[in-house]
């Protein structure tokens, strides 16, 4: 039986230590060892498969963590964070308190940058490498970036100032085709022409002052140890064109590159996905989003639907497979989305511009600049609000309502279940005078029966759910399904205000008449957000009534469970009772 290699590896050190011809085992064990945890534990399994070869080269040859290296995006770090000191604990990888499922500053040495969202990578290790330099430092900067990632906006602002400096810059181009879904645009062709060899126009990067190589095999760890001992002697600005397959080494993920991105969980030895439940489910939200633009832009031709790089995702490929002239996956590129949109609605289209919460903080100008100011009446829909979970600080919708409410021109709705989504999105296609954003969070909703006939939303009007004495509870979206269960048993108030812009004045002071105690609650930061809209419009009116806001704390909330992160920060059930109990006493 083979000696295990990895189990000797709590470094880079370690690693350096090892035969060159030895690597070959290693790679094999680390794919196996990824594999088999990330089919109990979950995870994101393609990227980190497809760079096993990479990662282990980069290490061998680069004196890390000295040498400074950055993941993009993040998706493909497992490798890298096993072969650094985190074997052991890899398994509490996204889970409450463990490690986390992106590169982290905080959680060692060896994660140059933090990352979570794609495209900062280049500018990243750009600023270091300059920093390097004015410091008299002599050491390598690597960032690794895929080519969805390297389409982005950000990325080329970070090769175009890099090409006009002499840092000892190395960008390793990982080519797969495929970033979470499959990559798109004319870098893309591109791309493809230069590994079939029909590109007949210049390299692209080399136009750009960057010394060009590849594209190479990224599984031949002969030639990739061999390419970077002969990049490390060349100064400047340099990229490498590194060819893999997302998913390598297990059959159904090279197959399947977008169901396996983050597959959930399967069977490691067969690759075989685990077997959903046939028990009949609450749709997903996004679903709901999904079906419900289909349906609505067969009876509306004006209507078209835009995502940056997640049609999945978002459920916009519904649209994608049925009207696809209508449908636009315009990569990684959120600011591009958000005045794409804008520029379709001057010509008077109805676009509903998909984008997770926290992606549409990558196009705050764009909204304030080329949306808000002129009226013009774009439909956001925020998928993915709230805590998301597992993703982590990186990924939680938790600043949407905050960031947004202090915008003029901008209607803000946020349906506690899928028939107020599908109703607001009836509504905002029959014609509005602003723009609007819909946001709503990541997994099921509560109704099976949920594609009911549409009716029409009044704009800033919200509802009494239930009438109860002393004490009235204010919630906005999707976390009236925990207040609804926590209230089940006191004599208390609930209402859906539904609108956080343009607040219901007339319903709020109708509550402030009745009731000495409102309590807020909303899965969205307590700064500036539903609850600070509240506290204000009581200021504004010399309201004396005792308020509570509940929600997300002045902190940046980490990794976990849905469930636990609501239980970390009192937005459970078993919290609420708990809160609302004591001021009924």
């Amino acid at each position: 039986m083979q000696k295990s290699l990895l189990k000797q590896i709590s470094s880079p050190k370690e690693l350096r230590l090892l035969n060159q011809k030895d690597l070959p085992q290693l790679a094999q064990e680390l794919r196996e060892f990824i594999i088999n945890i990330v089919a109990t534990k979950e995870g994101h399994l393609g990227a980190s498969l497809g760079v096993v070869e990479l990662t282990i080269a980069l290490h061998y040859v680069f004196n890390t963590p000295i040498d400074e290296l950055i993941w993009d995006v993040g998706h493909q770090a497992y490798g890298h964070k096993i072969l650094t000191g985190r074997q052991e604990n890899f398994h509490t990888n996204r889970e409450f308190e463990g490690i986390s499922g992106f590169p982290k500053r905080n959680e060692s040495i060896y994660d140059a940058f933090g990352v979570g969202h794609s495209s900062t990578s280049i500018s990243a290790a750009l600023g270091m490498a300059i920093a390097s330099q004015l410091k008299g430092e002599n050491k390598q900067h690597i960032a690794v970036i895929g080519d969805a990632s390297i389409a982005s906006g950000m990325a080329f602002e970070g090769l175009n100032h890099a090409g006009v400096t002499d840092a000892n810059l190395l960008v390793i181009l990982n080519d797969n085709a495929i970033g979470i879904d499959p990559s798109v645009g004319a870098l893309k062709q591109y791309l493809t022409n230069v590994k079939k060899g029909t590109q007949k126009q210049d390299n692209i990067f080399e136009a750009l002052n960057f010394d060009y190589s590849g594209p190479i095999d990224g599984h031949d760890l002969g030639i990739l140890i061999s390419e970077l001992e002969r990049l490390k002697t060349v100064k400047g600005p340099k990229l490498l064109h590194v060819i893999t397959t997302k998913g390598k080494g297990l059959k159904q993920a090279e197959v399947d590159q977008v169901k396996y991105h983050a597959p959930g969980r399967f069977d490691a030895k067969t690759g075989d996905l685990q077997i959903k439940t046939s028990t009949i489910q609450a749709p997903k939200y996004q679903d709901v989003f999904g079906h419900t633009i289909v349906e609505l832009a067969k009876q509306n031709k004006n209507i078209v639907g835009i995502t940056p790089a997640m049609p999945t995702g978002s459920s916009l490929k519904y649209m994608m497979e049925e009207i696809p002239d209508r449908a636009f996956d315009v990569g990684i590129a959120e600011q591009h989305a958000v005045t794409l949109a804008a520029g379709m609605a001057i010509q008077g289209l109805i676009p509903f511009c998909n984008i997770y919460s926290t992606f549409l903080q990558r196009a705050y100008d764009q909204i304030i600049h080329d949306v808000a100011i002129q009226k013009l009446p774009v439909i956001f829909c925020l998928d993915r609000a709230g805590l998301v979970g597992e993703d982590g600080a990186t990924h939680h919708g938790v600043f949407d309502l905050s960031y947004l409410r202090c915008i003029p021109n901008l209607i803000i709705f946020a349906p506690r279940n899928e028939i107020e989504l599908r109703n607001i999105m009836y509504t905002a296609q029959l014609g509005l005078e602003y723009p609007m954003a819909i946001r709503y969070p990541r997994g099921r909703g509560v109704t099976i029966d949920w594609k009911q006939p549409f009716s029409k939303i009044e704009i800033g009007r919200g509802l009494a759910l239930k009438k109860g004495n002393k004490l009235a509870i204010l919630s906005i979206g999707a976390i009236a399904k925990n207040v609804t269960e926590a209230i089940e048993n006191l004599s208390v108030s609930h209402y859906d205000m539904r609108f956080v812009k343009p607040l219901d004045e007339n319903l709020l002071h109708n509550i402030f008449k009745t009731y000495n105690t409102v309590i807020t609650i909303e899965d969205n930061s307590l700064m500036g957000g539903f609850g600070s809209a509240v506290l204000e419009f009581a200021t504004i009116n010399n309201y004396k009534n005792t308020i509570k806001t509940i929600g997300i704390p002045d902190s940046f909330i980490e990794h976990g469970s849905v469930n636990k992160l609501q239980e970390s920060v009192g937005l459970d059930v078993k919290s609420l009772i708990a809160i609302f109990s004591s001021f009924l006493k």
